[in-house]
């Protein structure tokens, strides 16, 4: 077997690759500059070497192949090193493509929310049904304990990212995945920094739907009016649609309004009623697409639908890390309005009356650039106090989005002054959720040792 060294190994992809590669037999090492739970522990659980930082010496010379992560770019010390010595180097994706799906049944899901928890889903389903699938999900599943496995059986379930695949492959990583189902779950503008409208990403969704094979099946959001327009680019595979109309293939009927009990219809026919600890309508949509795509691999839905009553989803998506004080803390994911803005309502749905407090880190590329500054105000609708880091490099005034915010809002430089602020803000009974897509220097933790020391 080779030794690979994978550049930006801490990244909720790169470190599920780390994990396949090891499970293979490869000699892994990596190097990154952000190095944070969960992906950190589960590098460490797995004796994986991380190098800190980029450095012209980072990679071995000796090392047989180095697969580089699309964090990073031109002008970085190690990439400039690596084609300086003319070593062999590969993304992260078509890796992947290369190494582990060969003779596998693809199963990809895509949209710009849903796609770790309903990767995860699918995954779980598919393992109720003794299928052992491998999988690579964007972050760590309580119920696996891993974010990848090569795993023993047919399929292989994929996260599957429409962010572009590297600085010398500047399509989309999904394309590289050639899946027989691909669960299209939403579409929406986002990854301001690659993508200048929304048919930019639609064009690459397109791609992804050329890929299908008319064999497979493509499970569409039936009340996205996005992918719609994807479809009609052309689509030469069979389709099922989702959503809450009954006129879809598959619907589901609401039987709690938190989303934490509803009931699956497929073609009409009632297949089950589904109780589980995830919350809002758009776990409920995930829910349903996983069942479709299971459903397509020959899965029958109702033998499955009670495996999701022990479903955990996974790390850090409305995770709860505690209890302190009568004031629950939540570490989460949202990054972009929409998830914000689904989330609360889920959250809000659950908990009534009682307050609801967000700490928030507006941390990806696109809510870095501002393209999301008007929204976000309305996204925050249902909390009752909100909390900012704005750090100094943010390229948009916070002023404005704090005036816009229903409850009480403020914004702080950092996050010693963020963990004050919440201190002096949260009340018995509240639910605090931290939501940044990134590390947040450890905020959700230490405000709950805080809570717990006061």
């Amino acid at each position: 077997m080779s030794t690979i060294h994978i550049l930006g190994i801490a990244g909720t992809f790169m470190g599920g690759v780390a994990a396949l590669a090891r499970e293979l037999g490869h000699t892994v090492r990596g190097s990154d500059q952000a190095i944070y739970p969960p992906m950190s522990t589960q590098l460490e659980q797995l004796g994986i070497a991380l190098d800190p930082g980029y450095r012209a010496d980072s990679v071995a010379r000796d090392c047989d192949e180095v697969v580089v992560g699309n964090a990073l770019s031109r002008g970085n010390p190690a990439v400039e090193a690596v084609l300086d010595a003319g070593q062999r180097y590969i993304s992260g994706a078509q890796w992947l493509s290369e190494q582990v799906l060969p003779g596998r049944d693809t199963l990809a899901v895509a949209g710009t929310h849903g796609k770790t928890t309903t990767t995860t889903i699918l995954t779980w389903l598919l393992q109720a049904a003794g299928r052992e699938p491998g999988f690579l999900i964007g972050g760590v599943a309580e119920d696996f304990g891993v974010s990848a496995r090569v795993g023993q059986g047919r399929e292989f379930v994929v996260e599957a990212d429409e962010y572009d695949t590297a600085f010398f492959d500047k399509r989309s990583k999904f394309v590289h995945y050639r899946p027989l189902v691909a669960i299209l779950n939403n579409l929406e503008y986002d990854h301001a920094d690659i993508f200048l409208d929304v048919a930019a990403i639609q064009r690459q969704f397109h791609h992804l739907v050329r890929t299908v094979p008319a064999r497979g099946r493509l499970i569409v959001n039936g009340e996205d009016t996005y992918l719609a327009e994807v479809l009609a680019m052309g689509c030469w595979t069979p389709v099922e649609r989702f959503g809450f109309d009954p006129g879809l293939e598959w619907h589901a009927e609401l039987v709690n309004a938190d989303g934490s009990a509803f009931i699956v219809h497929h073609r009409g026919v009632a297949l089950g009623e589904v109780r589980w600890s995830l919350l809002g309508r758009h776990n409920v949509l995930n829910g349903l697409a996983a069942l479709a795509a299971a459903h397509a691999v020959g899965v029958a839905p109702a033998s499955v639908i009670p495996a999701l009553a022990q479903f955990r989803s996974v790390k850090r998506r409305m995770e709860v890390i505690g209890v302190a004080d009568d004031i629950t803390v939540y570490d989460d994911f949202a990054h972009h309005p929409t998830a914000i803005r689904t989330t609360l309502e889920g959250l809000r749905a659950k908990v009534g009356a009682r307050r609801i407090v967000v700490a928030m880190e507006p941390r990806s590329n696109s809510m870095r650039l501002g393209a999301h500054a008007d929204a976000l105000a309305p996204s925050l609708a249902l909390a009752d106090a909100v909390v900012f880091l704005h750090r100094p490099e943010l390229a948009w005034d916070a002023a404005s989005v704090i005036a816009a915010v229903r409850g009480d809002a403020h914004a702080v430089p950092d996050t010693d002054a963020l963990l004050a602020r919440l201190g002096a803000t949260v009340q018995p009974g509240d639910h605090v959720v931290f939501m940044s897509n990134g590390g947040f220097d450890g905020a959700p933790r230490r405000f709950l040792a805080q809570l717990q020391a006061r």
